[in-house]
């Protein structure tokens, strides 16, 4: 008796294990199917590539998927979890041939240096590649559950419908920038800057917040096209547009307001910050070596720093700044105004306290 229950339970269990998978798979059919319907109503790169996320947690489990998208000059990650971030750093830079981690963009997450970091065994990492005309990603996965062979078909159904979708928001995106971008400099235009200055400042209103801005110009710029010719002045107001953006933080807003007049908002900052990161990025300028046919060219700055206040609106902010800036030509170039005037006592100057005050 007991050998022949033996036979039937040999018998059912693989028939029940086939079962179980059928239905499993057509389960995750099913999942499939209705994360594709969903991705195709997205309309940004971040809300697809959230929904590929969503769409492999569901189905897969991953204890890691990492999403990343290589730009012209930077390249953009999409992590889950956070936390380990510090591990597959590493392989994304040694992977897109990246030596500078300054050229990675988290989308989804802002990163502390105190926050818990864990490895995994790369063993378990599987990836990806999508590779379109205007668009090449990767995705990184650590899938928790086990794999059937039918779940690599799945992955690639994803796959295909996100990559359609991403190449087709790309084309939108590049249509809505080329509107928005100077051309030369990759900063905002002029139109687009006030529309977003616009934005802030209600923002600040509504939130109580600081706003501040500052303006700033290439000191004797006609000097440099008349010495040197025009495209190594076009090269001057690019290496210092990249210059500055990559020294001012992510929420930050750059434009070329004209010519060699630049305009940046900053919000959330009030205007000793203000006046401090403009001090900072005067020096950058003028310590800078732009190199044009073999030609060292330097160049500097003046800036004009304005705040948000009761009373102010954007026409006033923006009259603010370059009231200061014409202060800072006044003053010689090379400055910035208002300036910070630094005061020390004996005893503040032993511990290194200091208080700052307006000049200008």
């Amino acid at each position: 008796m007991k050998h022949t229950l033996s036979r039937i339970s040999s018998r059912i269990t693989p028939l029940f294990s086939m079962i179980f998978k059928l239905l499993e798979r057509q389960a995750d059919h099913t999942k499939l199917t209705r994360h594709i319907v969903a991705l195709n109503k997205k309309q940004s790169s971040t809300e697809i590539i959230n929904e590929v996320a969503l769409c492999l947690k569901d189905i897969l489990n991953y204890r890691l998927f990492a999403f990343v998208i290589k730009k012209e000059k930077s390249v953009d990650i999409w992590l889950d979890p956070r936390m380990y971030k510090k591990s597959l750093e590493n392989i994304i830079l040694e992977d897109f041939c990246i030596k500078n981690k300054e050229c990675l963009n988290y989308l989804n997450h802002t990163f502390h240096p105190d926050e818990q970091e864990e490895k995994f065994d790369m063993k378990d990492l599987v990836f990806y590649e999508l590779n379109e005309e205007n668009c090449y990603s990767r995705i990184y996965m650590l899938p928790q559950k086990h794999l059937y062979s039918y779940h690599d078909e799945v992955v690639n159904l994803i796959l295909q419908a996100c990559s359609a979708a991403l190449s087709r928001q790309v084309k939108i995106e590049n249509l809505k920038s080329a509107a928005v971008i100077d051309p030369l400099t990759g900063c905002y235009n002029r139109r687009e800057f006030e529309s977003q200055l616009k934005r802030n400042i209600s923002g600040a209103i509504r939130h109580k917040n600081d706003l501040s801005a500052f303006m700033f110009d290439l000191d004797h710029f006609k000097k440099i096209n008349d010495t040197y010719g025009h495209l190594a002045g076009d090269k001057v107001l690019q290496e210092v547009a990249s210059l500055v953006q990559k020294n001012m933080r992510t929420g930050d807003i750059l434009a070329r307001y004209g010519g060699e007049e630049f305009i940046a908002i900053l919000p959330a900052t009030d205007k000793v910050k203000a006046m401090e990161l403009a001090d900072r990025l005067r020096a950058k300028i003028s310590n800078k070596t732009i190199v044009h046919d073999n030609v060292a060219i330097k160049v500097t700055a003046s800036f004009g720093v304005s705040e948000l206040n009761r009373h102010a609106d954007m026409t006033q902010i923006i009259q603010d700044a370059d009231t200061m800036l014409y202060k800072a030509k006044l003053n010689g170039r090379n400055t910035v105004m208002p300036g910070l005037i630094k005061i020390f006592s004996n005893k503040e100057t032993e511990k290194r306290k200091e208080n700052t005050i307006f000049a200008g």
